[in-house]
Formats: structure tokens, sequence, C-alpha cells
């Protein structure tokens, strides 16, 4: 099983930047199809960004396409989400994940996950 980390999140205001990374450990994560989800308070935990194993497939929410940029290196083991011309709306904790198959919007098709980090866009 592989283990994530993410890191990068923090506060930022509205129309900013951050770039999110997942770290990965246990094994190569070219063996995973990986996801970015996200969790606002009081909300279901939505897809946001996903990659393909090769890295040349790449899959958005609507609400973050053209926002939004997922890579991955397999060399580093690493993923990473670039956010620009963050919302308030996009305020939540965004979690990291994987799953060894296709592509799919649903996390519960995801297996390992991250514990998450906070996002959080002022206004």
């Amino acid at each position: 099983q592989v283990q994530l980390v993410e890191s990068g999140g923090g506060l930022v205001q509205v129309g900013g930047s951050l770039r999110l990374s997942c770290a990965a450990s246990g094994r190569p994560i070219i063996d995973y199809h990986m996801g970015w989800f996200r969790q606002a308070p009081g909300k279901e935990r939505e897809f946001v960004a996903a990659i393909s194993r090769s890295g040349l497939g790449t899959y958005y929410a609507d609400s973050v396409k053209g926002r939004f940029t997922i890579s991955r290196v397999n060399a580093k083991n690493t993923v990473w989400l670039q956010m620009n011309l963050l919302k308030p709306e996009d305020t939540a904790v965004y979690y990291c994940a994987a799953r060894q198959g296709s592509h799919t919007n649903d996390p519960a098709d995801f297996h390992s996950w991250g514990q998450g980090t906070q996002v959080t866009v002022s206004s």
C-alpha cells in the first residue's frame, strides 16, 4: 500500500495561487492513477483533478478547469496541484489519493489517502 503526505496548503487571498504537493512512499506511484479531492465543512468530499499513470491523461472538475493544473513526476514519487485564481469557494481540506485502475471521479474508488492539507481563500 502506498502512503501519501500532502503539503503546501495555507491562507491566500482571492485571486492568489498555491501549489500543493503529494509525496508518496512505500510503493512507486507509477503503479497508481492519482487524484486530488477536497472537502469543505458540511459538504461531501468532491473530485478536483486526476492524472493517469503516465501523466498523459488529466481530468478536472468543471469548477476548477482552466485554473488548476495537476502534474506528476514518477521518478520523484510526487504529484502536484497548481491552483491559480483561487476563489473563496475553493476553501476546503485537500486530499491526495491513489487507485490502481482507470480514471473515476468517485472518491470511494480510491483506496489510499493522505491526511489532507487545509486551503483557505480569504476575501
